[in-house]
């Protein structure tokens, strides 16, 4: 039986989670990138951390790309990742669960990882997210739909960019490619139909609704 609140293998999920009292973690290009590359690699249980990871990389044992390609099927898949946005405070991830407890392992690794990896840069100490990570099952396709375009125009919202492709640190650039979905983080082979024109439209139409929505969230809080 299951406990309460356990997730579910097969099932997907809105994964989010910021840091504590709303600190900035992701001030520049290098740490950007280093979140993007930590939830892409712990998509897998393997043993060897990130940051050693790098070390062999920088001597050439391995290649980022290959290591990737070589675990992306691998019987050890944690989880799926449909979609992503990374905002300077926090960050979104639509996730399937692939192996029991996967989503809950994921996420203590990439965070703990980028954890370890942003204190040690600014010299700091403490925790840095503001919770173990929240989650909110996804119960339908057109849920799902409408939610990856939440994810996308968040950066439009909060008025970082005026147009979602402007943003590199989310998925939306992969909805959008007419190439091989394998050469991207993300999968939704078999869950979403994406055609990139239609999508696009979809995505733009609501610009200026959530921008709305965004001020007056914002106003209620205040």
């Amino acid at each position: 039986m299951k406990r309460k609140n356990e997730l579910i293998s097969g099932q997907i999920y809105h994964i989010f989670n910021r840091s504590i009292a709303d600190f900035t973690i992701f001030n520049n290009q290098d740490e950007f990138s280093r979140i993007v590359q930590l939830i892409q690699y712990y998509q897998t249980a393997n043993e060897l951390k990130f940051s050693k990871f790098m070390e062999l990389e920088a001597v050439g044992k391995f290649g980022f790309d290959n290591f990737l390609q070589k675990f992306s099927k691998d019987e050890k898949q944690l989880v799926q990742i449909i979609a992503y946005c990374i905002m300077p405070t926090h960050f979104h991830l639509i996730l399937k669960q692939i192996t029991e407890n996967g989503i809950s392992l994921y996420l203590r690794d990439f965070q703990n990882s980028y954890s370890h990896y942003f204190n040690t840069k600014h010299k700091r100490k403490g925790p840095l997210w503001e919770s173990k990570f929240k989650n909110v099952l996804v119960k339908n396709d057109e849920y799902l739909f409408h939610l990856t375009r939440y994810l996308h125009l968040n950066p439009v919202t909060a008025f970082l960019v005026d147009r979602p492709e402007d943003w590199p640190f989310s998925s939306y650039k992969e909805y959008m490619s007419e190439g091989n979905q394998n050469e991207g983080i993300c999968r939704w082979d078999g869950i979403l139909d994406i055609k990139p024109l239609q999508y696009r439209t979809f995505v733009n139409d609501q610009i200026a609704y959530q921008r709305e929505l965004g001020r007056i969230k914002k106003l209620l809080l205040e």
